[in-house]
């Protein structure tokens, strides 16, 4: 007798043996061919699940080393800490384009804006102070701010003027402090500026 079970393994049964054991052929039945298949696909998908996991993981890794000051180290908090950081950067992006758009906007105007010009800047070292003055040239300007600088208790040591342009001047001027200075950096400047404003003003 031959039995035929669609495209799997052939199986042949002969007559029984005088003993009452059945004689089968040499051939043995394999195993179900469909369930094998699908062990195989069950096999593979477990093997890419498992790589997936793992490039997450080394993912997420690489994102917890970007973001600074990370206190947790779970995938939630390093989300949610990195969606905060970038967050942070965008609004630090913003402002620096801001200053870059003001300063652009500051050059083009150039030496015309009177709200500009002057510039002034004091640094003091020990018993000397620096000044650095950027302004308008007028005439009698460098008579104006030496004998402004001398009212207020302070000795010139050393002037250096430069023209910025045609119409600027960059000066500085380092001044030794005398025992009756007792003005601010902050209210050096603002007097200096008031007397620079006056000699534009009468030119």
């Amino acid at each position: 007798m031959v039995l035929t079970f669609g495209n799997c393994q052939q199986v042949t049964l002969g007559s029984f043996s005088p003993e009452g054991d059945t004689i089968y052929s040499k051939e043995k039945e394999k195993e179900n061919c469909p369930s094998r298949e699908a062990s195989i696909q069950t096999y593979d998908h477990i093997v890419a699940e498992r790589k997936r996991r793992e490039q997450i993981s080394q993912r997420f890794v690489a994102l917890s080393a970007l973001v600074p000051g990370l206190k947790k180290m779970d995938k939630n908090s390093v989300l949610g800490d990195a969606i905060n950081y970038l967050k942070h950067l965008q609004e630090r992006v913003q402002t620096l384009e801001e200053q870059a758009a003001n300063q652009r906007r500051e050059s083009s105007m150039g030496c015309t804006d009177e709200q500009i010009l002057p510039e002034i800047e004091a640094k003091v070292c020990n018993k000397n102070i620096l000044l650095r003055i950027h302004c308008k040239n007028h005439r009698g300007l460098l008579v104006k701010i030496l004998s402004e600088i001398e009212k207020r208790n302070l000795s010139v040591v050393n002037t250096n003027v430069a023209p910025f342009g045609s119409l600027a001047l960059d000066i500085s001027i380092i001044a030794e402090m005398d025992k009756e200075f007792n003005l601010t950096m902050q209210e050096l400047v603002r007097r200096l500026r008031s007397a620079l404003r006056q000699v534009q003003q009468s030119d």
